[in-house]
C-alpha cells in the first residue's frame, strides 16, 4: 500500500491531481490515428488495429489502455473515414470513448505521391472516478464522491498530415470542448476533465540498401499545456521488408514556463525497445517495452506494450505496402 500512496503522491507533484491524461502508446506510429484524426486513409487500404498497454506493471492502481482502430480511404481516393474505441483506466478513473474521423486529402504533386490531410474527429467520452477508491486525509471531504460518478460528455479532434514516399510531418489537438463542457455542469465533486492535448509528429524512411536494410528515425512531442511536455525519439530498422527492430527514448522538455510544474520532476523519462514483424501481407504484430529511468524507477515496474493490426492487402498498394509509416 505505501508503495501506491508513494507513487501517486510522486504523480500528484507532476500534473494537478484529477486532470484527465490522454493515454500514451509507444506504439503510435502503427496507429497514428489515435493521436491524429487526418491520419485516416493513409495507408489506402482498410486497416484494423489493436493496442494493449500495460504500464509500471507489479503496482496496483497502474496506469491500462486499449485502443480498436478502423480505417479506410474512400474510392474516390480523397476521403479517409475511420473509428477508434478506447477504455483506459488509471487508479480510481476510467474512461471510454469513440470517435469518428473525417480526412480530406489534397495531392501536391501530378504524380499524386504527396499529399496534405485535414482531419475532423467527432465522437463521446464517458469518464468515471470511483470515489471509494480514495483515501483523502479528510473523510469529510464532500469533493471526494461516494462510489462511483460518471459523465458522459461530447468532444473534438483536429488534424493537418502531410506525407510522401519517404517522409511525413503531422499536427493535431484532441479534446478540443470536452473539459468546457463538463465545467459548465458545475459538479459538486472534484472530477477528472479531459485536457486539450497537442501533438506534433514527424519522421523518414531512408533506404540504406535496397530490398535489405531501411533506416526510419522519427518523433513525437505531446503537450497539455500545464503538464510536463513530453518528447519520444525514436528509431527503426527494417530488414529485408519483414522485420522492425528499434528503439527509443522518452524524456521532458521545457518549451515554456508552467507554474503548475513543481521543480523538474518527470515521471515519464524512459527507454523503449520495440520490434514488429509482417508475419504476411496482411498480418503485423508488435512489441515495446518501457524500462523508466525516472524518480519512479526505484517503484514502477517494466511496461509492456502488444499490437496487432490486419490490413486488407490489394496488389495496386503494393508499392505502399512495404514503406508507410
Amino acid at each position: 500500500m505505501w508503495k501506491l500512496t508513494k507513487l501517486i503522491l510522486m504523480l500528484c507533484l507532476a500534473v494537478p491531481c484529477f486532470a484527465q491524461q490522454d493515454a500514451q502508446y509507444s506504439q503510435y506510429i502503427f496507429n497514428g490515428i489515435y493521436i491524429n484524426p487526418a491520419y485516416a486513409g493513409y495507408r489506402e487500404r482498410i486497416n484494423i488495429n489493436a493496442t494493449y498497454r500495460n504500464q509500471w506493471t507489479g503496482v496496483n492502481g497502474a496506469p491500462k489502455g486499449f485502443t480498436l482502430a478502423a480505417d479506410a480511404l474512400m474510392p474516390n481516393e480523397r476521403v479517409g473515414l475511420s473509428m477508434v474505441m478506447s477504455a483506459e483506466q488509471l487508479g480510481a478513473q476510467k474512461n471510454i470513448s469513440a470517435f469518428a474521423n473525417y480526412a480530406y486529402r489534397f495531392p501536391i504533386n501530378e504524380e499524386g505521391t504527396s499529399k496534405l490531410a485535414f482531419g475532423l474527429g467527432l465522437g463521446v467520452m464517458q469518464s468515471g472516478l470511483n470515489g471509494d477508491m480514495l483515501n483523502p486525509t479528510d473523510l469529510e471531504d464532500n469533493y471526494i464522491p461516494s462510489g462511483t460518478v460518471k459523465q458522459i460528455v461530447p468532444d473534438m479532434h483536429a488534424g493537418v498530415f502531410f506525407s510522401t514516399p519517404k517522409m511525413y510531418i503531422g499536427a493535431s489537438v484532441n479534446n478540443l470542448i470536452g473539459k468546457y463542457i463538463l465545467d459548465k455542469r458545475s459538479l459538486d465533486y472534484n472530477f477528472p476533465t479531459p485536457k486539450p492535448h497537442f501533438y506534433l509528429t514527424g519522421g523518414v524512411l531512408i533506404p540504406m540498401a535496397e530490398y535489405v536494410i531501411d533506416f526510419k528515425p522519427f518523433f513525437l512531442i505531446k503537450d497539455d499545456i500545464k503538464g510536463p511536455t513530453v518528447m519520444d525519439i525514436n528509431a527503426f530498422f527494417l530488414f529485408k521488408q519483414v522485420v522492425w527492430l528499434g528503439a527509443g527514448y522518452r524524456t521532458g522538455i521545457k518549451l515554456y514556463k508552467k507554474p503548475a510544474l513543481q521543480g523538474d520532476f518527470n515521471s515519464n523519462n524512459a527507454l523503449i525497445g520495440m520490434a514488429e514483424v509482417l508475419v504476411s501481407q496482411q498480418l503485423r504484430l508488435g512489441y515495446s517495452y518501457d524500462h523508466s529511468t525516472s524518480k519512479l524507477a526505484g517503484y514502477a515496474g517494466s511496461t509492456h506494450e502488444i499490437s496487432i493490426s490486419w490490413n486488407f492487402y490489394t496488389l495496386k498498394e503494393k508499392r505502399l505496402y512495404f514503406c508507410y509509416f
